[in-house]
């Protein structure tokens, strides 16, 4: 019922940025909030950043605090992630996410109800 693309990834050197751009389509109307999840080679699917629809609120991860900025056009149902000072830790599958229904958690996978399929954020030293 929700369909989320992810665009934006690619490969870049250290120090770089990046901007990806999630598009929601489908039955986003009524959503809660949009996450941004990473996933590393032979890592578990990790929290980055999070936003809700109606007021911006934000939350991030401590490893990409002050680097990394999740923002939303309500208007064109996408969320942004700008990613700053991007570091070799930082290279995985970028993934964003929907959670349609209110709750206080917001950091684990299972909070989120729809992803999309990932877009590559590569970057070298």
């Amino acid at each position: 019922q929700v369909q989320l693309v992810e665009s934006g990834g690619g490969l870049v050197q250290a120090g770089g940025s990046l901007r990806l751009s999630c598009a929601a389509s489908g039955r986003t109307v009524g959503s809660y909030a949009m996450g941004w999840f990473r996933q590393a080679p032979g890592k578990e699917r990790v929290f980055v950043a999070s936003i809700r629809w109606s007021d911006g609120s934000t939350n991030y991860a401590d490893s990409v605090k002050g680097r990394f900025t999740i923002s939303r056009d309500n208007a064109k149902n996408t969320v942004y992630l700008q990613l700053n000072g991007l570091k070799p830790e930082d290279t995985a599958v970028y993934y964003c996410a929907c959670r349609v229904i209110y709750s206080v958690g917001y950091y684990s996978p299972y909070d989120y109800d729809y992803w999309g399929q990932g877009t590559q954020v590569t970057v070298s030293s």
